[in-house]
């Protein structure tokens, strides 16, 4: 049976170090492997007990792990050709199993697509501020956000408008967030089909009741925003 909220984890890196902070501190079920000794040394010495140090190339040291009882797959290997061919095996031993690969060229992105990955967290794109279809997956927000912050307490946050908010009907041009410390990112948009729409676009949107809010800030901060949009009236 396929575990709930696990992660099984290719890669410690410059990007895995980070995401699994991020998923870890957030309650995943999280297992590391990493080819390289000092990157499998470095995880064990964060603390991280589930770590396996194994060469990635083998399909039978891959079918041991039993990717199938794992929720995602996500591939983070420092070198870009391994990552691919590691999605290539993945997807190959594993038809069932959702992967996400990570890529820092639109070369890259193309043959992880190919290679079978679900998803590709394209960093060329979210550079661009295209990153909507990341963003609305909750999982892969936690790991953009190891991605592009290393900033210790900044994070992304999902926030649901709560029916009754006074944030219900307002526009985003009309909207300032930053007397409470946090910058809006974006909102997943109802009236748009469950459409992520990044407020940098330059359209001004309604916002409802239904919708959601992607902020980032510091943790605290965001805790104290996401209780403040309950209320009818605000400062805004």
């Amino acid at each position: 049976m396929m575990a709930e909220r696990s992660i099984l984890l290719f890669g410690y890196g410059s990007h895995g170090k980070f995401i699994a902070k991020g998923l870890h501190e957030d309650g995943f079920r999280l297992k590391i492997v990493e080819s390289r000794q000092e990157y499998y040394l470095q995880a064990k010495e964060d603390g991280f007990i589930d770590v396996e140090h194994m060469d990635v190339t083998s399909d039978s040291l891959l079918e041991a792990l039993n990717p199938q009882h794992f929720e995602q797959l996500v591939c983070v290997m420092e070198d870009e050709h391994l990552n691919v061919f590691l999605t290539l095996s993945l997807r190959s031993l594993f038809k069932e199993s959702y992967i996400l690969s990570i890529s820092d060229s639109l070369h890259t992105t193309k043959k992880l697509k190919m290679a079978g990955a679900n998803k590709v967290i394209d960093l060329y794109e979210v550079s661009a501020n295209k990153i909507y279809n990341i963003l609305s997956r909750p999982v892969s927000t936690k790991i953009l956000e190891g991605i592009v912050l290393d900033r210790e307490g900044i994070t992304f946050r999902e926030m649901l408008i709560p029916e009754g908010s006074f944030l219900h009907g307002m526009m985003t041009d009309d909207a300032d967030f930053s007397p409470y410390g946090i910058l809006l990112i974006g909102m997943i948009d109802e009236e748009l089909g469950h459409t992520f729409v990044f407020i940098t676009t330059g359209i001004n949107h309604k916002l409802d009741t239904g919708d959601t809010l992607v902020c980032i800030g510091p943790k605290e901060k965001l805790d104290i925003f996401e209780e403040e949009i309950k209320k009818e009236k605000s400062v805004l």
